[in-house]
């Protein structure tokens, strides 16, 4: 299903706004590696190299210059790169989500310009994640340890969306071995992440020795068996490219189940919650949530058709809509596009300020379309 002509203009609107603010955001941020901001200032990750979203600043830069070809943009891209050379050399940086650091980034820069600097970083981050997996479990580790806890045997939901930086080092090597541990990944996440009804567990963690599951952690939602929404987002999202990848049906299937799931919770009023299942009297909100599962649900209209399709596609658009009216900042002088984001339920501080995370580019690098 396309958009219609008002849709389509409202999108091509939003393009073009974003990219007039950028342009100069990006001038004032061309050093740094923003995370989130401090009274409309960008802050710095740079001193801090492994954090998992170090990869979006580069990835939003190669978006911009895929859809303005402004060479100022190339240059920080290149630059947010190269620094996150630090971590690719730092064992006890690399995670699980080595694809968010190298898939915007290093992948992005050699599907377009085919850099082979950036294609031997590409692979090393994917070896790197493929040395993670489980075999008894057939996981994908997430996390390092952390002083006392035992990460062993955790696995997150979050790690769909790292999955794609495997698909692409076998399309790349011609090496399916990469391929299969995603699948292997996807399957176990499948079987022991997603419930019968859609929803979606944060963390499960395994037995080392036998790779049965013990049991499920709340994670970053409100209490286990709750709902955390940026997980959901993340399954539904993270299954959608599995299918795109792999063509497995069954993965298309989950992706559906996540997805009717997540739109049958949206509020009226279309601000999706920390977790769908908090307290009725708390009014935490994470637009990021709601930014991502709006890039899932796209993409799977497009594997759809007739209704199904057009569910989804109107549900991505509420919410986006939703996101522009109530939580985009246009003014030039602040650096972050978005605020009303949480980063998890049981956190001091909710309603931070993010800048636009562009989904596309985490996990396909630049496809010569700007989503977010």
């Amino acid at each position: 299903m396309e958009l219609n002509e008002k849709d389509a203009a409202w999108v091509q609107d939003i393009l073009d706004r974003v990219a007039h603010k950028l342009e100069r955001v990006s001038e004032r941020s061309k050093d740094k590696i923003p995370y989130t901001t401090v009274h409309g200032v960008h802050d710095d990750k740079s001193g801090e190299i492994g954090w998992w979203t170090n990869g979006f600043w580069g990835g939003m830069m190669w978006q911009m210059y895929a859809f303005t070809g402004n060479e100022s943009y190339r240059k920080i891209a290149e630059d947010n790169e190269r620094k996150l050379d630090a971590c690719l050399m730092d064992y006890g940086k690399l995670d699980h989500d080595n694809g968010f650091k190298w898939l915007p980034t290093a992948v992005a820069d050699y599907r377009m310009t085919k850099t082979p600097a950036s294609r031997n970083r590409g692979l090393l981050a994917a070896s790197n994640l493929a040395g993670r997996y489980n075999t008894v479990g057939k996981f994908i580790r997430a996390w390092n340890d952390w002083g006392n806890e035992d990460h062993r045997g955790w696995a997150i939901i979050d790690c769909m969306m790292n999955l794609p930086l495997l698909y692409w080092a076998s399309e790349e090597t011609k090496d399916p071995r990469f391929a299969q541990i995603a699948v292997s990944h996807a399957y176990t996440a499948k079987e022991n992440f997603i419930r019968g009804d859609g929803s979606a567990n944060h963390i499960v963690e395994f037995d080392l020795e036998t790779g049965k599951m013990v049991r499920s952690y709340g994670g970053q939602g409100f209490g286990e068996g709750s709902s955390w929404t940026r997980g959901q987002s993340w399954a539904l999202y993270g299954f959608t490219l599995s299918y795109l990848h792999i063509k497995d049906a069954a993965f298309l299937e989950t992706a559906e189940r996540v997805a009717n799931y997540f739109i049958a919770n949206i509020p009226e009023s279309g601000l999706i919650p920390v977790d769908f299942r908090q307290p009725m009297d708390v009014d935490f909100v994470d637009s990021t949530a709601a930014a991502i599962a709006a890039c899932g649900l796209t993409e799977l209209a497009k594997l759809t058709e007739g209704r199904q399709s057009g569910i989804y596609l109107k549900a991505a658009l509420k919410m986006l809509k939703t996101i522009e009216e109530e939580c985009f900042r246009w003014n030039e002088l602040e650096d972050n596009l978005l605020i009303r984001c949480s980063a998890a339920y049981h956190d001091r501080e909710h309603e931070s300020v993010l800048f636009l995370v562009t989904q596309k580019c985490y996990v396909e690098g630049v496809s010569g379309a700007v989503k977010g």
